[in-house]
């Protein structure tokens, strides 16, 4: 029996136009959550207003917007949020002016987006408590911050500036205080004390591929505006052992002109080598500068690709 079915591809036109109208929908949903975004709307909502089922303006949205209709609701309530507490209203007052039943959702908002709870967030992390500790790593000495919640930083001691510094004031380690000035400039009025048995375990984890199992995930804690979140997200995405570029990574999170931005992102980075910013390469595939050394980041593409291999 012949198979008489025809494939009739668009023409350029007809792409164009249904381009067009996928814009027009997504345009009307970004409209309709920033100007109601106080009322919390539901994604049924949000679907009948532009005329799509849930599941089709979820595979729009995101790929139009980098990011599901909720996760943009959730970005534009917290943003609201932050402008109400760095005012003096209440936490409570924050939550019921954002649209939210009350402070847990706005707690949950918060910790969730900024790993602080709202009340940390107001107060500029004043009062919070982050431990540090310093550990050997294929790398170099590697300085390891945590929270309570997980894991919130990590970066190398220098170690030309740890030598020349032991060398002239005979003050061993003295680029440890280097390492831990960078961090402590990130987090000014965050209180660093000295545990290095409680960032022992995470140092273990990170730097032991055979304690990697997916069953077991590293509790690891990002602090940055939503922006940065998403651009480490989508690094967190690049293979171990691959590879991407600042380009592609703007294409990642829907923003494919924000390369310049997400090379700032990226070099604001404070998980390294866990948030992998050492896989970004330039245009060309040549090596591009990386906050803690472009030899380090040669040696640490090196050490991936032989854990491949192997």
């Amino acid at each position: 029996m012949l198979d008489l079915t025809m494939t009739i591809e668009a023409t350029p036109q007809a792409r164009l136009t249904n381009a067009q109208r996928d814009y027009d929908k997504v345009r009307r949903a970004l409209e309709f959550i920033s100007l109601n975004w106080q009322a919390q709307p539901s994604l049924g909502a949000l679907a009948d207003h532009v005329n799509l089922s849930e599941a089709h303006l979820i595979a729009l949205f995101r790929r139009w917007a980098g990011l599901t209709p909720k996760a943009f609701l959730q970005a534009v309530t917290i943003d609201h949020a932050r402008e109400i507490l760095r005012g003096a209203a209440s936490v409570l007052d924050a939550a019921l002016e954002t649209g939210l039943s009350g402070p847990g959702r706005l707690h949950d908002l918060f910790v969730t987006h900024e790993a602080l709870s709202p009340g940390e967030w107001k107060a500029k992390g004043a009062g919070l408590v982050f431990s540090y500790g310093f550990h050997p790593s294929p790398f170099g000495e590697a300085l390891v911050v945590a929270s309570p919640r997980g894991l919130i930083a990590m970066g190398w001691v220098d170690e030309k500036a740890a030598a020349w510094s032991a060398q002239n004031s005979g003050k061993h380690g003295a680029g440890r205080s280097g390492a831990l000035a960078d961090m402590q400039r990130r987090w000014p009025l965050v209180q660093f004390i000295e545990d290095s048995a409680l960032t022992a375990p995470y140092a273990a984890r990170v730097f032991q591929p055979e304690a990697w199992q997916a069953e077991q995930p590293l509790r690891v804690v990002l602090i940055g505006s939503d922006f940065e979140i998403r651009v480490w997200e989508a690094l967190l995405k690049v293979p171990f052992g691959g590879a991407t570029t600042y380009s592609d990574l703007a294409g990642a999170i829907g923003n494919p002109k924000a390369a310049r931005a997400v090379g700032a992102a990226v070099g604001r980075n404070p998980l390294s080598f866990v948030v992998p910013c050492h896989r970004v390469l330039g245009r060309s595939g040549a090596l591009t500068g990386y906050h803690w050394g472009v030899i380090r980041k040669q040696a640490i593409l090196g050490w991936e690709a032989g854990q491949v291999a192997q």
